[in-house]
């Protein structure tokens, strides 16, 4: 059927109807993005899935993060879109929490550059390095005054972290302690003129919390709880640039951390959720970088508040992250020379591949490599670890003044060697774990701290080090868990498998967990029966993965066949039935009895 021209030609008339019509109209504007910033002062309503907002760089900004390399913590620039992660020192010793003066110019942070946790102030255009304390204790997490004269910052004293206040010019005046007797630590001044506010962390109320501290009064009424979550525990509070928000990092009873964003402005109500992530940072006034870090791994991630979206996505570190600092405008281009000459070295491994003769060892099958001067019951590991072991070992030695690592509760246990129940496919079995002896916990050698990811427990694992003067390791801001809690006759305390250690234990401790990382030993979770059962702790494991999963791992050492497991085969049992006994009970019956009888 053939139509005609007229109504060929009616929807051609219709269309460009339309289009004129749409021309007359209001055109629309295009929304700004949040990078330029909104018209209304209302946050746009956010989505249900998170979406990538480009990172805010204003003016070149650049973070300065401290981060450990080959077992030492050393400070690198990072710029998500404009440079990539960058050393800045390269010494063989630690530098730890930066924090930048409200000027831009300087940096302090805490080193060992001379053996002893000391506070140094760093010129960022020249690379000029000076000295602010030196003291055998502990001193670090420094903050800047508004005006950059004074320094706030954590020290050892009296068993415990407190907060003690020092001029920034001036290394003779003598120092100011601000609190007494709690712990307290990661201070953060406010970031405004007159600057007579600070917040810390404290558990002056029984758990970490985030508490603000007014220099203008004295007593306990200088102190104030912004937290107030017995439920949780706070960490890292930072001040946002204009100083009406705080954020910090909050780990509920669940193990999970999120960063929250507490407004000065309006005091009574409670901290906002800004995103997951712990150790916030503020680039501006909306936007925060934090890390994010799983038990194993540490990452950067960056959000945008009060609106949500994400503007890093996660970014995994090749460290542990020991302190970040936001830098508005960027470091000095050329970079100064020290920061060039430790952005050109190259790290020493930490150990090399010895490779030992593979005598007696089938094609394809790795070795078993004896450990010289360790004591366990079988003291061997899988060749690939063994080299790594032996580093880690003396480079723990080292650290805390004794070998805590010659004496294992296990290395590799044979196939043929039962574990304990639960601990049928243990890393043990692959030659790639080692686990410490805990007996040394029960003399106090060493600490375990809870950490929950998710729903799996981790154990942070802290040793004891010999020298107390300072020299060795650090003090410790979060309480051990307490296993022996659990027979104190609290069933509270046996239903969760022990608590936590009250007061924290005093002295310095060596973070063996962060160490063993960077030699490739990963902690383990615990089972989930670990409350009620010693052994599914496993607080004092390590493995060597490299990847793999455990039957790979197992198929380096054995045949398939060895990993069959046969079917169990149930014994056969009777079947239950009527069973005749040889013996009646006698029923009462009628007995017929002589009956008298007359007599003829």
């Amino acid at each position: 059927m053939t139509l005609h021209p007229s109504k060929r030609l009616f929807p051609a008339l219709l269309l460009l109807l339309f289009a004129a019509l749409t021309a007359c109209g209001p055109r629309a504007t295009p929304a700004l993005s949040e990078v330029e910033g909104s018209a209304t002062s209302e946050p746009a309503a956010s989505t249900t899935t998170p979406t990538q907002t480009p990172l805010p760089n204003p003016g070149g900004g650049v973070l300065l993060l401290s981060m450990t390399e080959s077992g030492t913590a050393h400070l690198f620039a990072f710029s998500p879109s404009t440079l990539a992660l960058t050393r800045l020192t390269a010494d063989p010793w630690d530098d730890i929490a930066p924090a930048l003066s409200p000027d831009g110019s300087r940096l302090a942070y805490a080193s060992r550059r001379n053996g002893y946790w000391d506070l140094y102030i760093l010129t960022l255009q020249t690379g000029e390095i000076f000295r602010l304390t030196d003291t055998p204790e502990y001193e670090s997490a420094p903050s800047w005054s508004p005006d950059g004269q004074w320094l706030v910052y954590e020290s050892y004293a009296d068993g415990n972290l407190e907060l003690t206040i020092r001029s920034a010019t001036d290394p003779a005046q003598a120092p100011i302690r601000l609190t007494n007797p709690a712990a307290d630590h990661s201070p953060a001044w406010f970031p405004k003129p007159p600057g007579r506010l600070v917040v810390f962390v404290s558990n002056r109320s029984g758990q970490d919390d985030v508490w603000l501290a007014d220099l203008d009064r004295a007593g306990d009424d200088r102190y104030t709880n912004l937290s107030s979550t017995p439920a949780a525990r706070e960490s890292h509070p930072a001040w946002s640039p204009d100083g009406n928000q705080i954020a910090w990092a909050a780990t509920d009873a669940n193990g999970l951390t999120g960063i929250y964003v507490y407004d000065t402005r309006t005091p009574t109500d409670p901290a906002r959720w800004a995103g997951a992530g712990g150790w916030p940072v503020w680039q501006d006034g909306s936007h925060l970088l934090a890390v994010a870090a799983s038990p194993n791994q540490s990452l950067l991630t960056g959000f945008a508040f009060p609106s949500g979206g994400l503007s890093l996505a996660l970014t995994p570190l090749p460290g542990s992250v020991r302190g970040l600092a936001w830098i508005p405008g960027g470091l000095p281009d050329p970079l100064p020379a020290a920061f060039q000459q430790a952005a050109a070295q190259t790290p020493a491994p930490l150990y090399t591949l010895a490779g030992p003769a593979r005598t007696g060892v089938p094609s394809g099958r790795a070795a078993l490599v004896t450990l010289d001067g360790v004591q366990a019951p079988v003291p061997q590991l899988h060749d690939a670890a063994a080299d790594s072991f032996q580093a880690l070992r003396q480079r723990v030695a080292s650290a805390v003044g004794w070998d805590a690592l010659a004496s294992l509760s296990n290395a590799w246990v044979p196939l043929t060697t039962p574990l304990d129940p639960g601990l049928g496919e243990d890393w043990l079995y692959t030659g790639r774990a080692f686990s410490l002896n805990p007996l040394l916990a029960n003399a106090g050698w060493i600490a375990a701290v809870r950490e929950d990811d998710g729903g799996q427990t981790y154990w942070r694992l802290y040793l004891r080090t010999l020298a107390q003067d300072g020299s060795q390791g650090e003090p410790l801001r979060t309480a051990p868990w307490d296993f022996n809690a659990r027979y104190a006759g609290d069933p509270g305390l046996y239903d969760q498998g022990g608590g936590t250690m009250e007061p924290i234990p005093s002295g310095y401790w060596f973070d063996l967990t962060a160490l063993a990382a960077d030699y490739g030993w990963q902690r383990l979770p615990a089972l989930a029966n670990w409350r009620a059962y010693y052994a599914g702790a496993r607080f004092t494991e390590f493995a060597f993965t490299q990847g793999l999963d455990w039957r790979t791992a197992m198929l380096e050492l054995y045949p398939p066949e060895a990993l069959v497991t046969p079917t169990i085969v149930v014994p056969p049992t009777r079947t239950p039935t009527p069973t005749i006994w040889g013996y009646r009970t006698p029923v009462p019956s009628r007995t017929p009895t002589p009956r008298p009888t007359s007599t003829p």
